[in-house]
């Protein structure tokens, strides 16, 4: 017991939980399960995110919220309803949590089944207090019986795993049940159709024979009712597969989307988009062949199982012939696979260019109907969409020899069949005009899935290239190899940078050579510098955007590659030079998902951001809609609404990465004169070309060619550095200019008096 109570330990530093008030106790029953289920996976090494547990203000959570939290954080976890017996005997020494009547919880620690006790331990008390015996009667009181149970995942989980054929496939076998009840139907189905055409044979050989409609009038009730069995069979059966596709299609769609969002944002500038989109519609394709013709081929294949021996029965020479031609068909698709595949190949690759080209122009479309590209758009689509066209014929047109070159096969299976039979009997008098009937009714339903067991090797090479683009998008390397690892600091916003120097992949010249520097806690940072003095490249570090650098970057003493990727990018606050509003209100825009915030507080950060005046004035307020790209708000309204955005989680470091560039004067000057309100008790790292944005930086550095040149206040940096000098001459002329002539207009109007 005392090994158990010994995990249960708070923060390294002996700190006050997060979740306590300033009293040291949990301010409500909500913050009491948070409290049980972050030491129940802190008793198995994980530290969960709090910012990560979505929950709305005055909401009620689910267990399945708890659940889905823990599950973000990489661990195993189930919510279900116990018995007592079931809680009591459970022997293993992994805490449980119980969800108690009142909205909190408990931890149960230990159980003793001979006693008919468990110990449970109150996750508000101290971290070194003594769990309580409770027996049933008293536990009943205060729990109905719910619990949520959670433990490390073992091995990889399905999304963790590479995309391939196998993938998809093992997520088709995990509907075993599903299956099940496929594979029992198609099986009745098989033994069903041989029925009817034994009834043939029946009707055929002994009721017109003898003229017995007693006989007929039981066989046509016989086969009444089994065509009515086989309809509700088949239907049943089809809907099975509909759910199975179904299932498949949703866990298909988040495993790829998952998988998306894992990649690097570098990844995404140097990836086409159309290139991307073209991967992700080819793995859809891969859910529908094997749900569509891979599935069906092989329920088909089950009826051959059944109906053959049937068959052989009725006449061997018959049945050999039949396969033979089925054989005949696969050798024939089999020929011509490779030279498909190749041509197939290229036919996709004219259409990533054709789609390359379709997303460029939607996206840039501002672009092209300003400078009038239109016609040139055209000429580039025309060309592309020729060259799909043409590479979409030479396909098909190889395509088109197998399909021709089975037909005969298929008609000798599905036609000649008969003539082949009624020269058996005239010859020998081999079999009856009845099996004959029979044979050929069965026959035909041999021959489709021969046929489609043969189209299925063409559908293969497809999916072959489909899988092959598709895993060059899902497969590339994701961003962190462990998303749900690393420290989650409580950060003040110390930066330090040591030594740190990096390269952009392809180039030869370090974007950062060297880099030191560091500044405390509270900080305006301004960077100033040339272009491509590395000063966006500090940014990017900061987010970890890019990780394989050189040196130490470091938050409050602790390295930033030791620190969870999400729980870092969710601590800072980011304002680029071109932000992206969704499609919605400009209230859902400023939330942006953040669970828990409401339109006060952003109605707070659209203040500080200097947002609020302008959004007021609109029709709707902050209900009023955003469309896609933005065309109802200039420039500078969307960039304040970034800067609210930004600031609505209260940051403890925010990034304005040329933020100001887009405002017009007023704006800038209303942006600027907050600028002190917005860095209060935060770090601020300013990114700008236009020096008076950072002159009331607390710190500034000096950039070029990757160095840090100089740091300090700005009016130092005027006094001692060549470059900021420089700069700020440049961007001051004007002021210059004016003082000048003004100064000689006052020495001429000083004169004239004289």
């Amino acid at each position: 017991m005392d090994s158990i109570d010994s995990q249960f330990q708070g923060p390294a530093d002996g700190s006050r939980s997060p979740y306590e008030g300033a009293d040291g106790t949990p301010r409500s029953p909500l913050d009491i399960r948070i409290l049980a289920v972050s030491a129940a996976a802190r008793f198995h090494g994980f530290e969960l995110d709090r910012d990560e547990l979505r929950i709305a203000k005055n909401e009620d959570p689910q267990p399945a919220t708890f659940v889905r939290w823990v599950q973000g954080a990489g661990m195993w976890a189930k919510a279900g309803q116990l018995r007592w017996k079931q809680l009591v005997a459970m022997s293993d020494s992994r805490p449980v949590v119980l969800f108690l009547n009142d909205g909190s919880a408990a931890l149960m620690v230990r159980t003793d089944a001979t006693r008919n006790l468990v110990w449970l331990k109150d996750p508000a008390a101290s971290f070194e207090s003594d769990p309580v015996a409770v027996d049933e009667l008293r536990l009943a009181q205060v729990w109905s019986g719910l619990v949520l149970m959670l433990r490390p995942e073992r091995g990889l989980s399905q999304d963790d795993e590479p995309f391939s054929f196998q993938w998809v496939l093992n997520l088709v076998l995990m509907e075993k049940k599903l299956l099940r009840d496929v594979l029992i139907g198609s099986v009745t189905l098989a033994f069903l159709t041989i029925f009817p055409p034994l009834i043939v044979m029946q009707v055929v050989d002994r009721v017109v024979t003898h003229h017995s409609w007693s006989t007929l009038t039981m066989v046509a009730l016989i086969l009444v009712v089994a065509t009515l069995f086989e309809a509700m069979i088949a239907w049943c059966r089809r809907m099975q597969i509909l759910y199975v596709a179904t299932r498949l299609d949703s866990k298909l769609s988040l495993y790829t989307f998952r998988r998306l969002l894992g990649l690097p944002i570098d990844y995404f500038e140097r990836t086409p988009t159309g290139e991307i989109m073209r991967a992700l519609s080819e793995a859809g394709k891969i859910k529908d062949f094997l749900t569509g013709r891979l599935l069906a081929t092989f329920l088909d294949l089950i009826m051959l199982i059944v109906i053959i021996p049937v068959l052989f029965i009725l006449s061997p020479f018959l049945t050999w012939l039949i396969i033979a031609c089925g054989a005949g068909i696969v050798l024939i698709i089999y020929a011509f696979m490779a030279p498909y595949r190749r041509l197939y190949t290229k036919y996709i690759q004219a259409e990533v260019q054709k789609g390359i080209i379709l997303v460029e122009t939607i996206h840039g479309i501002r672009t092209v109907k300003s400078l009038a590209l239109e016609q040139s758009q055209r000429d580039t689509w025309d060309l592309r969409t020729a060259a799909s066209g043409e590479a979409r014929l030479a396909s098909q047109r190889l395509a088109n020899w197998p399909a021709t070159l089975v037909m005969p096969l298929e008609a000798v299976m599905t036609r000649f069949i008969i003539l082949v039979g009624a020269a058996m009997i005239l010859l020998d008098g081999t079999g009856s005009i009845g099996s004959l009937f029979a044979f050929m009714m069965l026959g035909g339903r041999v021959a489709g899935p021969l046929v489609s067991l043969s189209k299925l090797i063409e559908d293969a090479e497809e999916q072959r290239t489909a899988i092959a683009y598709a895993s060059n998008v899902l497969n590339s390397r994701q961003e962190t190899t462990n998303p749900n690892g690393g420290l989650r600091p409580r950060f003040n916003g110390a930066i330090n940078f040591t030594k740190v120097e990096f390269s952009y992949p392809g180039s030869r010249n370090r974007a950062l050579d060297g880099v030191t520097f560091s500044v405390p806690a509270g900080t305006m940072l301004g960077l100033v510098g040339r272009s491509g003095s590395g000063k966006s490249t500090i940014t990017r570090l900061l987010q970890g955007i890019n990780r394989d650098y050189e040196g130490s970057v470091q938050i409050d003493g602790i390295d930033l590659r030791e620190i969870n990727l999400s729980h870092l990018r969710r601590s800072f606050g980011v304002v680029l030079q071109d932000n992206f509003l969704f499609r919605g209100s400009i209230r859902e825009n400023l939330l942006a998902g953040r669970a828990g915030l409401t339109l006060t507080d952003a109605v707070r950060a659209a203040r500080l951001a200097g947002a609020e005046e302008f959004i007021e004035r609109m029709p709707g307020g902050y209900e009023t809609f955003i469309e896609e790209g933005s065309p109802n708000l200039s420039g500078g309204q969307k960039q304040r609404l970034a800067i609210a955005r930004a600031l609505i989680h209260d940051p403890r470091i925010l990034i304005l990465d040329e933020a100001t560039s887009a405002l017009d004067p007023e704006s800038e000057a209303l942006v600027n004169a907050n600028i002190k309100r917005i860095a209060h008790n935060r770090t601020m790292v300013i990114v700008s070309h236009r020096l008076s944005s950072i002159m009331d930086c607390h710190q500034i550095m000096v950039m070029d060619r990757g160095k840090v040149v100089d740091i300090g206040p700005h009016d130092e940096l005027v006094e001692r550095c060549a470059i900021y000098r420089h700069l700020w001459m440049q961007q001051n002329r004007h002021i210059d200019a004016a003082l000048e002539r003004s100064a000689t207009a006052a020495a001429a109007a000083l004169a004239q008096g004289n």
